[in-house]
């Protein structure tokens, strides 16, 4: 398979504290990753590095074949594969649904066009699917502001779908939603990777859903990496260690 990413020796600091350390793996295309881990393990920093919200400390990264540097620009079209769905949302409150899920696809249209808000035939009907995918067509005109956090994570997800990237970035993407519909997004996200051509990582702290819609899972603590597991070989063991010590109200049992 194809790698999507890789990362050698990357390392980074905020304010002389380690957040990551010497972290190494690579993803393929159309694979899809859970990061694992207690809060402050450094899933979200590693997530933020591979879209390039923070610059590469230390050690070398490659995202859709591009090295990551400090002093790398990216152009429209490479920031498009690149799809990130925030922990927090991410709205613009004021903008209906339709709207914001639209933005989606600011990315993939000609910059003049887009930034009239002027969108062909196709960006309306991919926005409409992925509304009606989580379940939010009948939302459509509301305004942001006036959604549930779950209805709020949905809209972030459409976006996100709409904008069909080449790998996709979940940061906690159903940590707002009841465990039915978590189940049901988080299959929708990663059903993505069945074309072969887009790989999905999402971070979790629910050791059940990770096993259930990752084919591997590489669990994070302290910013290292305990272990990078196919999901299949992931043990009770593997969870015991990496959440020791840490009070959750989650459960922390794996699949049968």
């Amino acid at each position: 398979m194809t790698a999507c990413l890789s990362l050698c020796g990357v390392s980074h600091q905020f304010d002389g504290v380690s957040a990551l350390k010497n972290i190494n793996f690579s993803v393929s295309k159309g694979e899809r990753i859970a990061l694992l881990g207690p809060s402050g393990a450094g899933k979200s920093t590693l997530l933020e590095l591979l879209d390039r919200r923070l610059s590469l400390g230390s050690g070398e990264a490659h995202v859709l074949n591009i090295a990551l540097s400090k002093r790398q620009r990216f152009t429209r079209s490479d920031r498009a594969d690149v799809g990130f769905i925030f922990q927090e949302f991410a709205l613009l409150h004021r903008l209906s649904v339709y709207q914001n899920v639209m933005n989606g696809r600011m990315g993939r249209t000609r910059g003049w066009p887009s930034l009239w808000g002027t969108f062909d035939t196709g960006d309306h009907l991919i926005v409409a699917r992925a509304l009606s995918d989580v379940g939010l067509s009948d939302f459509e005109d509301r305004r942001a502001d006036q959604l549930s956090g779950g209805q709020r994570q949905r809209v972030a997800i459409a976006r996100c779908l709409a904008q069909e990237p080449r790998l996709i970035l979940a940061d906690e993407p159903v940590s707002n939603l009841d465990p039915s519909r978590a189940a049901k997004v988080l299959e929708l996200i990663t059903s993505r990777a069945s074309d072969g051509e887009t790989a999905v990582i999402f971070s979790s702290h629910q050791p059940q859903l990770a096993q259930t819609f990752a084919d591997r899972v590489i669990g994070l603590r302290d910013g290292e990496i305990m272990f990078d597991r196919l999901s299949a070989h992931l043990t009770q063991e593997d969870i015991t260690q990496l959440y020791d010590g840490f009070r959750s109200d989650t459960d922390l049992r794996l699949v049968g």
